[in-house]
């Protein structure tokens, strides 16, 4: 039931970056085992700035905030994302540091999508992960123009 709560967020988020995949319930149920459940308190951070992993993320209840440490007064929050969002997608194309911190604002659910376990989805069922890797690249070159058009440097 959980994860169907977390499909009808997905697909009822009105934002401009909103995770846009094309998939049916049937479809979610198999994606389903391939993804693990964390509960985060207000004040943690779900991903730091710097660190290294290849998760992206699903919120299914709560409110994130995305921000970076360093710059100039008043440029340090990037976005705040609702139940429905995906938080973390350039880990799927790029191994590298993250690029922000990820702060839970209140309780929340997140949906972890781990590097290894998509390449494990890819191996079976391949347009699954296909249309999920499609889904992150748009919300990615979304978040990205959304930054060029702000000036704010792509770092």
């Amino acid at each position: 039931m959980e994860l169907q709560q977390l499909a009808q967020a997905i697909q009822t988020l009105n934002a401009e970056d909103a995770f846009r995949a094309r998939l049916t319930p049937d479809q979610w149920r198999v994606i389903g085992p391939y993804l693990t459940r964390h509960d985060i308190r207000a004040g943690d951070l779900l991903i730091k700035q710097g660190d290294s992993d290849r998760s992206m993320y699903f919120l299914g209840q709560g409110s994130l905030q995305v921000f970076v440490t360093g710059g100039p007064p008043g440029s340090n929050r990037i976005a705040i994302l609702r139940a429905g969002s995906v938080v973390g997608e350039p880990a799927l194309f790029l191994d590298g540091p993250r690029m922000a911190n990820v702060e839970a604002m209140t309780p929340c659910i997140v949906w972890a999508l781990r590097g290894p376990r998509l390449e494990e989805l890819a191996q079976r069922t391949p347009a699954l992960a296909l249309e999920l890797v499609r889904a992150a690249g748009s919300v990615m070159a979304l978040r990205m123009r959304a930054n060029i058009t702000r000036q704010t440097p792509v770092t």
